[in-house]
């Protein structure tokens, strides 16, 4: 599914369930903490659906990440592709790129793929082999991290909204409040403590949001910068090893 699309469908279901929840929460006695938390007003809804789009985005980012890492350990697939190219097997090296399947084993088949373009070609300069390379390399990598990136903006993007529209209800809620105690004579008492409700329940809805928003995005966010850094180190790596089979072989 194309990101736009799994966005807006995302975000058409994240409100049709969370303005569900809203209305199931209604329909519960009196005096429950449901009921109480439809005393929230209309806002509630949207809260709930941010927070379903954050365990959604949550979902989705943990598996396309765990899909990133491969099959099996980097470290054993960096050793291993090293290891084919030192015996001079290239396409044994792809192969093993082929058979990891993670985004590190992408962009290390990018340089073995100009290794072999190089050699085809007959070019022997070292150093135009070495900078044709790294460009194949830094190409295939600007391809995965958006891959890998994907949603953390939408993340962050909740966070600060989830924010927004608590403080936003907790103001309606204080208003509702403030003109409970504006009337003539004694105070409604009902509208009142529904007015409190209101503004404490979406106080409480946003600032989770917020909380769960800002936690994922910077786990995600800390997990692609780790990857960013291991798919450099690996592929400079490979790079170096090709280099100095080239060296040995001259």
């Amino acid at each position: 599914m194309k990101q736009g699309t799994f966005t807006i469908v995302l975000i058409v279901l994240a409100f049709a369930v969370g303005l569900g929840i809203y209305i199931w929460f209604g329909s519960q006695p009196k005096g429950s903490i449901f009921h109480a938390i439809y005393d929230g007003g209309p806002l509630v809804s949207v809260l709930i659906a941010f927070i379903i789009m954050i365990f959604a985005y949550v979902i989705e980012r943990s598996i396309a990440l765990n899909k990133a890492k491969g099959k099996g350990s980097m470290a054993d697939f960096i050793r291993e592709v090293k290891a084919e190219i030192e015996a001079g097997r290239i396409d044994g090296a792809i192969e093993k790129c082929d058979a990891h399947q993670s985004s590190l084993a992408a962009v290390i088949r990018a340089g073995l793929d100009k290794y072999k373009s190089l050699v085809a070609r007959r070019v022997t300069d070292p150093e135009k082999r070495r900078t044709e390379m790294q460009k194949a390399i830094e190409d295939a990598t600007a391809v995965e991290m958006p891959l890998l990136e994907k949603n953390l903006v939408a993340l962050s993007t909740i966070a600060s909204i989830s924010t927004m529209v608590g403080l936003l209800g907790t103001t309606i809620g204080m208003i509702r409040a403030f003109t409970a105690l504006a009337t003539s004579g004694a105070p409604d008492a009902v509208q009142l403590s529904l007015g409190i409700s209101e503004a404490l329940f979406n106080t409480a809805g946003g600032i989770f949001g917020g909380i769960a928003a800002i936690v994922a995005y910077n786990v995600f966010t800390s997990q692609v910068d780790s990857f960013s850094y291991q798919i450099d180190e690996s592929a400079f790596y490979i790079v170096e090893t090709l280099s100095m089979r080239d060296e040995k072989v001259a």
